[in-house]
């Protein structure tokens, strides 16, 4: 009854974890470049004085998926998806260069060119500064950044720096807690002239928001089943107990 517990408990902790990552999907089911995280358990032995049979459910981290978002087509020249596999270097709270498909960009009110959710992007040699004012200013697939300062002639196009584009393996990178990406061991991936960018789309979420539903209902049943067995478990120490005083 004692093991029973063990592990109806500790399954009932990942069934909630799992529901959580399961809902923050949903959540950025429209989110621009967002990619679904991924959830698992597994059996691990507990260690320890007198515990050598107990057996509890531990949360791993597998990654997320990768797979591309369907290419939304808004015709504005400062949207831009990654073709393919990629990343778009941007800058951090903190500055540190990190990584997203996210590219609805935008010129903040300091010059930066920065995308939706305020992170500055990266040329390659640092932040990318438009200067003011401009008469206009296009992105070229190569991730090019250029600008025909006000009053220049129709044919004059400076180009003023060019978006660093990466594209580190699948296996090296890991999400943080603020939703950018970042290469395992913390190094600065190197620029890949192959990635190019789509220019006037976005990327949209990859996530499924059927199947993240089904798999929403069948952890909460697995969540009540446990619940019913824990509470089974406890039924049972209660009748031992008292047939033990009966004797």
């Amino acid at each position: 009854m004692d093991k029973m517990l063990w592990v109806a408990m500790s399954g009932a902790k990942e069934n909630m974890n799992a529901v959580a990552v399961r809902a923050n999907n949903l959540a950025n089911a429209n989110t621009t470049g967002f990619k679904a995280d991924l959830q698992q358990a597994r059996a691990m032995q507990a260690f320890g004085e007198g515990l050598p049979t107990r057996v509890f459910s531990m949360t791993e981290s597998p990654g997320q998926n990768f797979a591309s978002g369907a290419l939304q087509t808004t015709g504005r020249n400062m949207d831009v998806a990654i073709k393919d596999q990629g990343w778009i270097a941007v800058q951090d709270q903190n500055g540190n260069e990190r990584y997203t498909r996210s590219g609805s960009l935008e010129v903040g009110t300091d010059g930066l060119l920065k995308n939706s959710q305020g992170h500055t992007l990266l040329g390659d040699n640092g932040p990318i500064f438009v200067p003011q004012p401009v008469d206009k200013l296009t992105i070229g697939s190569n991730g090019n950044v250029s600008i025909r300062p006000m009053g220049a002639p129709e044919n004059v196009m400076e180009v003023i720096g060019r978006i660093k584009l990466v594209n580190p393996p699948n296996g090296n990178i890991e999400k943080g807690t603020d939703g950018l990406f970042k290469l395992k061991d913390d190094q600065v991936a190197l620029a890949d002239a192959n990635v190019k960018l789509q220019i006037g789309a976005l990327e949209s979420s990859n996530v499924n928001s059927i199947e993240e539903m089904t798999n929403m209902i069948a952890l909460q049943r697995q969540y009540e089943m446990n619940v019913k067995l824990m509470k089974t478990a406890d039924e049972n120490a209660q009748r031992s107990e008292s047939l033990m005083r009966i004797s």
